[in-house]
């Protein structure tokens, strides 16, 4: 009898955890995305703007709504662990701009559109959600964006955007891990040719 007692109280406790993802608050991450695709896209991309004052808004707006330090570690991988604090600081600052311009420039061909929103789903991760949208394209089907959202208590940030199933967080890791595997100088390397890109753009 005890030992069914004792499973009793573990079940008992196991069911007063509460799920991985009811931490996450669906609502507020979908407005989060909401709120970020109508600055970004109808308000930035749209605006009939010189492409240095876009720039400029686009990047206010990709700093406050991404979060990264997580994205910068997860797309260096497992060399974010060898690289040294000044080797961080560099990538995530070169990372950064690289990609002002170069998500400004894939987001273009949203200009125009509407983001219609088709709920969330869960995450193997407890704080993170994933917001799902799609893009009615001309003379295509519509286009598949999904958001991978982070919660940290009432803030909300993105880490990842997934267009037609192709992650661009992965795409860049495993992008940047072949350069560094193939570049003698590894993750000084990569920065160099981020900074060589920015300075083309």
């Amino acid at each position: 009898m005890k030992i069914k007692h004792l499973i009793a109280a573990i079940i008992g406790f196991l069911l007063m955890i509460p799920q991985a993802h009811a931490e996450i608050d669906a609502a507020k991450a979908e407005n989060f995305i909401k709120k970020t695709t109508q600055e970004g896209i109808v308000e930035i991309i749209n605006a009939k703007a010189s492409t240095a004052e876009r720039d400029a808004r686009f990047e206010k707006l990709f700093n406050s709504a991404l979060d990264l330090n997580y994205i910068g570690k997860f797309v260096l991988g497992r060399n974010w662990k060898t690289a040294s604090s000044e080797q961080r600081e560099r990538f995530i600052d070169a990372y950064r701009k690289f990609n002002i311009k170069t998500w400004s420039k894939r987001f273009d061909e949203f200009k125009g559109k509407e983001f219609i929103f088709k709920s969330t789903s869960p995450s193997r991760s407890a704080d993170q959600i994933f917001v799902n949208t799609v893009v009615p394209m001309d003379n295509a089907d519509p286009a598949s964006v999904v958001w991978r959202v982070e919660q940290k208590g009432d803030n909300f940030k993105i880490v990842d955007i997934i267009i037609e199933n192709v992650s661009l967080a992965i795409t860049a890791r495993n992008e940047y891990t072949a350069f560094i595997k193939k570049s003698p100088d590894g993750i000084d390397g990569l920065i160099a040719d981020l900074e060589k890109k920015i300075a083309q753009e």
